[in-house]
């Protein structure tokens, strides 16, 4: 559990601060009010008017002291352990995460960088909502003491989000029974002109972050809903939507063929590679004509078990391994999400004596299947991720990926399995097409840090990824990195945030050329991949680039944000290289308390000498409007 002040300390918060409401209450009716410890003494101010004529002498009246109230009975169940360290006081009940398109991470993002929910491990995201009330719950009683109003308003609307769930800061526990019915109902829209990239593992895409969604120019829609239930230890969450996008042009035959053999290794259309069958078409690569596509797509779909401090569940769920906004190394939602069975440890654990040095921790582990790769058909992928606080201001997270197995290649045993876990060497190409072959391992180190003297102004942080490499900071030279500022507010501009991430894949040694290091590996051909798209940073294979947000905020969930990005291939990966700039202004507003409307205008400018000649450019404006309803509770 996390390093905070004890019960005791809290409380005496709280009276502190009713004490100094109370003063200025009566300094205007003529009062004074003297603060002794849990002591509040009330005296008559002296009037400055002119002297009245001296009354007969009394005996001198005793000023009026409260009564002290005496700490109260500690509950049974207090979210305290004996030597005063916070535990959660509904870590038995479980909730569903909570997706990573929500307008509640920025908003919790910047409530962490001004210097609050220190239980808040940034690399380890999405978050249960239990998991996030905790945060609030922990920093209340700071966030109130401090009398910051930003950091007010956002921990108001952000319990008037969570408010189906019974808070933790109410003693004893309210006992939650059956929390059911629909959490969410969206209906969204993009009508798009121009010509638009969607080919995340060569030449770039014009949305990202985006669950994989189709999308093409023309008019695009997307309606969808979220339903929850939740019971003690038990909870299941379903997200899905309609998906709509026309047909679209894709690549020529010789492009795709040029792109696949030149790019990724892979004999296009023929029968007697190395797996067996035909690789056409293949999914990273859209060759045109592409079908319109009028479909019903799952996007989240979990049934989840509580248990001690660990969410296990089986379905989809989003997964984000970085500490940054716009991308994540490791895994982000810019694919589709995989069917997985996840162990997440949601809470902070704290290890006696262990945790005094690297302080509290959390993990998650998860594996599933991938889909759209052909070469070979449907291997498999498991994650790990450890993040450790040393300090409340400092996180450091360690993490692998592995993607292993597949139709076609040697059969799985329980000593590749294990392998892919412990070994740090690399392997060679006859263990690569072999029984020993322990996959693609990835690896990557995230670390923020609230600086010094800054420390509810600016956050830093870095992300990284490397192939084959035990962790990138043991071969930063053959890893790719996303560092990033944050700055909670400008000068004389409270409700003005900043912040600014740069990102490349193209690391200065040979191994990255012709797009083969990050992202791709020799056997598995389709690489970083689930149904085409890129898991990792939406940079994808030999590339840099970066992005740059300035937000107003209108109020704890309603902002403006003007947003830019760039990125270019190298020259040696595509062929004359890539360069697209992309210019987006955002704006949410609450039409009513419950009814949200997201609108967006994007301009994209690129070049893909490969695909197009000369300078191209597309237009979107779109828009999204989402209903968030009570859910029905048996409190």
């Amino acid at each position: 559990m996390s390093d905070l002040t004890s019960y005791p300390t809290r409380l005496l918060r709280s009276r502190l601060a009713c004490c100094r409401t109370l003063k200025a209450a009566a300094s205007t009716a003529g009062l004074t009010i003297a603060l002794s410890g849990a002591t509040i003494v009330a005296q008559t101010a002296v009037a400055q008017t002119a002297p009245e004529p001296a009354p007969a002498p009394t005996a001198a009246s005793q000023p009026f002291v409260a009564p002290v109230s005496t700490t109260p009975a500690l509950p049974e169940r207090t979210g305290y352990t004996d030597d005063g360290r916070p535990v959660p006081t509904g870590e038995w009940l479980s909730s569903p995460y909570i997706p990573m398109d929500s307008w509640m991470y920025p908003a919790l993002l910047r409530l962490y960088s001004m210097g609050y929910l220190d239980t808040a491990y940034l690399s380890l995201r999405p978050w249960t909502r239990r998991s996030v009330l905790h945060m609030l719950d922990l920093s209340e009683s700071d966030i109130r003491f401090d009398g910051n109003d930003q950091a007010e308003e956002l921990l108001d609307k952000l319990y008037y989000e969570l408010r189906d769930e019974p808070s933790s800061n109410t003693l004893p526990l309210k006992k939650r029974g059956l929390v059911y019915g629909l959490s969410s109902a969206y209906a969204g829209a993009r009508m798009v002109g121009g010509t638009v990239l969607r080919d995340s593992y060569h030449l770039g895409q014009t949305f990202n972050n985006d669950y994989g969604r189709p999308y093409s120019s023309g008019f695009n829609s997307y309606d969808g809903f979220s339903a929850t239930g939740e019971l003690g230890p038990f909870s299941l969450y379903f997200r899905g939507e309609v998906q709509h996008a026309p047909t679209y042009e894709g690549y020529s035959l010789a492009l795709s063929q040029q792109l696949v053999a030149a790019s990724d290794g892979i004999n296009y259309g023929s029968t007697n590679n190395l797996f067996g069958g035909t690789n056409r078409p293949e999914p990273t690569i859209p060759e045109g004509p592409v079908a319109a596509a009028n479909r019903f797509r799952v996007l989240e779909a979990t049934a989840s078990a509580h248990v001690l401090g660990h969410e296990i569940s089986f379905g989809k769920s989003d997964a984000w391994l970085g500490p940054g906004l716009g991308g994540a190394m490791a895994w982000s939602n810019n694919a589709e999400n995989m069917y997985a069975f996840r162990f997440n440890r949601v809470e902070p654990l704290h290890i006696p004596l262990l945790s005094r040095l690297i302080g509290d921790v959390r993990y998650d582990f998860m594996i599933g299947s991938l889909q759209g790769h052909t070469y070979p058909r449907h291997p498999y992928a498991h994650s790990e991720k450890f993040d450790f606080a040393p300090t409340k201001n400092f996180q450091v997270g360690f993490q692998r990926t592995i993607i292993f197995g597949g139709q076609g290649h040697a059969p799985i045993t329980l000593h590749s399995f294990l392998k892919g876990f412990f070994s740090t060497q690399n392997t060679t190409t006859a263990e690569k097409y072999s029984r020993d072959d322990p996959g693609a391992r990835y690896s990557s180190v995230t670390f923020s840090y609230r600086l010094p003297f800054l420390r509810n102004i600016a956050t830093l942080y870095a992300d990284s990824v490397t192939h084959d490499d035990v962790f990138p900071i043991s071969a930063p030279r053959r890893a790719a990195w996303r560092p990033g500022v944050y700055i909670t507010h400008l000068p004389f501009l409270p409700k003005v945030d900043f912040r600014v991430e740069g990102t490349y894949t193209d690391y200065v040694t040979t191994r990255s050329m012709f797009g083969q290091g990050v992202y791709y590996e020799d056997i598995q051909r389709q690489g970083y991949t689930n149904n085409g798209n890129i898991m990792g940073d939406w940079i994808g294979r030999e590339a840099k680039g970066g992005q740059a947000w300035i937000t107003y905020h209108l109020s704890g969930n309603e902002t403006i944000t003007a947003q830019y990005l760039r990125k270019k291939n190298a020259k040696d990966f595509v062929a004359g290289g890539t360069t697209q700039d992309i210019y987006r202004v955002d704006v949410i507003k609450r039409l009513k308390r419950d009814v949200e409307l997201n609108a967006w205008f994007q301009e994209e400018r690129w070049k893909a000498p490969v695909w197009k000649a000369g300078p191209q450019s597309s237009t979107t404006g779109a828009f999204q409007v989402t209903w968030y309803p009570k859910m029905r509770s048996g409190f």
